[in-house]
């Protein structure tokens, strides 16, 4: 079979990119199809030899600033331009644009959904808010406004394109049948063979901070986890960064520590002993818990999205159920009182490998 994959944009390192470059290694004559390519950012998970850009990369490249918010109105007309009648199967991934590609049931369109665009639907109202309390904020929501409005309507209207819709999560395929209408299969990405690589770290008595693995971005909620850690006083290190930094570290009290960008093998250090991993934001599905339990270590998450499908209350952590911070500290003094066995988080973990991934992605990328 001749393959061809498309990802949105190349244009930083995520879980999204993370799973294509499984599928990359999985079909290695396989091209790749995105609508902008970052090569000093992405070059070394995706090779420029194998990269097939659109028009919008010119003028990226033109302006030197690959922020893909600034393209959003041509991104549509971009991906209906590529020409894939020489393939058997493409193979996308979508978070907003990759599922409205043409082929016209010749070649096979296999849709790995990461979610249909959240800021489309719905946290819409969230995105627009937040640019209308910014400088400019009327015109910018308005504008906002005008522009989902229309990138709602081809939304919807190019969802019937895929032939197979692979959906990441449980919660994504809610989304998928309430905003298109379509059918799909649940294919869980995996975590890193990193985790998975070595037993738990260490069987040692827990320390007594709680620590939170995110990019720091308002829809993470990491404020809830301040605000009830500086309640608690109880010590908090989160690392991480984001443009969300700066008005965090205005909310922290003084038993928080924020660690910036962290190594791999330091993060596992952190998880393994930590007393707790905090996770309470509103995920699609979410590999930190997950990268968490593979070091023994249970997660308080919010019930919600994709925390719902993986932490299992009384024996990998807790959920806790309104995003509120007395919510998530009635829960946190639940969680101190049980016990959890690392083991059993270990477990849970092992079954979202990469093999396991491979194999249940390999069942679709059939004729």
């Amino acid at each position: 079979m001749k393959i061809a994959l498309v990802h949105e944009l190349l244009t930083m390192k995520g879980g999204a990119e993370r799973v294509t470059r499984i599928a990359a290694d999985m079909f290695p004559d396989a091209p790749i199809y995105t609508l902008l390519y970052d090569e000093k950012k992405l070059g070394e998970w995706f090779p420029k030899e194998r990269v097939r850009t659109s028009k919008v990369q010119k003028w990226a490249k033109r302006l030197k600033n690959f922020n893909h918010h600034l393209y959003l109105p041509w991104f549509p007309s971009a991906v209906q331009e590529w020409d894939f009648s020489e393939y058997d199967i493409v193979l996308s991934f979508s978070s907003a644009f990759a599922h409205g590609i043409i082929t016209n049931g010749t070649p096979k369109h296999v849709c790995y959904v990461h979610s249909p665009a959240r800021y489309l639907w719905d946290r819409t109202h969230d995105v627009q808010a937040r640019a209308g309390a910014s400088l400019c904020g009327r015109v910018k929501k308005k504008y906002l406004e005008t522009l989902f409005h229309k990138l709602r309507a081809w939304d919807a209207e190019v969802a019937p394109r895929p032939d197979t819709i692979l959906a990441a999560s449980k919660a994504v395929q809610r989304r998928i049948q309430l905003y298109w209408e379509r059918e799909s299969t649940v294919v869980y990405p995996p975590i890193d063979d990193f985790w998975l690589q070595e037993p738990m770290v260490n069987d040692r008595a827990r320390e007594e901070y709680y620590f939170i693995a995110s990019t720091l971005v308002p829809y993470k909620r990491i404020d809830i986890a301040i605000e009830t850690c500086n309640a608690l006083q109880a010590p908090l290190k989160i690392a991480g960064s984001g443009p969300d930094m700066s008005r965090l570290k205005k909310l922290a009290g003084p038993t928080v520590e924020f660690l910036g960008y962290t190594e791999q093998e330091e993060l596992r250090r952190l998880f393994a002993n930590a007393k707790a991993t905090l996770f309470p934001g509103d995920e699609d599905f979410g590999l930190v818990p997950l990268e968490s339990m593979a070091c023994g270590t249970p997660v308080i998450a919010y019930a919600n999205g994709g925390a719902l499908e993986t932490v299992e209350p009384g024996k990998t952590g807790e959920l806790f159920t309104e995003p509120t911070g007395l919510s998530l500290q009635k829960t946190m003094e639940e969680c101190s009182k049980n016990t959890y066995n690392k083991q059993t988080c270990r477990n849970t973990a092992e079954q979202y490998s990469v093999a396991h991934f491979k194999e249940e992605l390999a069942k679709h990328v059939t004729l």
